[in-house]
């Protein structure tokens, strides 16, 4: 079972504007071959069909695939900002005010889904579980996914150099350390099962040093860091495989932090009446105010 905790992992500041081509971008990033609906469902699927006596392995998948839920709220909350306000809520009879669907990238994110994000890539094509690879193996499904963690982290980069916006890169320039961390998880692993990488596959290198965001993030040691998404009293064996140096060569001490980052308050969306989004009229707004204040009783 997992428990839920109503908050984001990385901060999401205003956008600058409303940004739908920085949306439809941010798309890949959440429903792509290698976004984030991809890892937490492929290390899901490992974790929850792992064979054998030997837990530190299955704590990691567990506690990586967690990690991955998270990484979907934060870039579909993201996705829902640079979207916010593309619109124009207004009672103006002369006035379209979706017009700007016609002209975005991505029409679906007015036509279908209110304004807000889809299960989707950037090309419009839905999430697929055709994606997940989840072979049985121990060792093929540890170097699959550090490749899958590296593939991720090359298109977070790419992601980064098409828009400047705030609130797009702050959960950019998180994913890029985050994905790097996960490199480093299954390049453990691999190590603990034999790999020396000095004589191994060599793993790919992407130059972020001009990235002022995910070089603050580095600062704080986030780059080698690893929670166990674990409740309290509950044993996690992940510091059995992630300790010790990095596995790569840009220095650092692995950590191993029990439970979960403390995280940031979840966007409040407002209503988008334009896009019939909540729906509700006075009358059932009454209701649901009615329902929240049962609730604090």
């Amino acid at each position: 079972m997992f428990l839920s905790v109503k908050r984001l992992p990385h901060p999401i500041p205003p956008a600058d504007k409303p940004n739908p081509k920085a949306a439809q971008a941010l798309q890949e990033g959440l429903g792509g071959q290698f976004g984030e609906m991809r890892t937490m469902m492929q290390y899901f699927f490992q974790n929850m069909n792992f064979r054998g006596d030997a837990k530190p392995y299955q704590d990691l998948l567990r506690s990586m695939a967690t990690e991955e839920m998270a990484h979907v709220e934060q870039i579909t909350n993201t996705i829902n900002i640079l979207l916010e306000g593309a619109s124009k809520n207004s009672d103006e009879p002369t006035e379209l005010p979706l017009s700007v669907a016609l002209d975005s990238p991505n029409i679906h994110h007015f036509l279908v889904a209110g304004q807000s994000a889809r299960p989707v890539d950037a090309a419009g094509n839905p999430w697929s579980a055709t994606y997940v690879y989840d072979s049985g193996n121990l060792v093929l499904n540890m170097i699959y996914n550090l490749m899958l963690e590296c593939t991720g982290r090359l298109q977070k980069c790419r992601l980064y150099q098409m828009s400047d916006d705030k609130a797009y890169r702050s959960t950019v320039s998180y994913l890029i350390v985050r994905d790097l961390v996960h490199e480093k998880v299954f390049a453990k692993a691999l190590e603990t099962l034999g790999v020396d990488w000095g004589k191994s596959l060599p793993v790919p290198k992407f130059d972020t040093s001009k990235m002022p965001e995910v070089k603050d993030l580095e600062r704080k040691n986030l780059h080698n860091q690893m929670w166990t998404f674990a409740n309290k009293g509950e044993t996690s064996l992940l510091d059995k495989i992630f300790k010790g140096d990095s596995p790569f060569d840009d220095g650092g001490k692995l950590e191993v932090i029990e439970g979960f980052p403390e995280g940031v308050d979840i966007p409040n969306l407002p209503d988008a009446t334009q896009e019939f989004s909540s729906g509700l009229d006075s009358e059932l707004m009454k209701l649901t105010r009615e329902l929240q204040t049962m609730s604090k009783k």
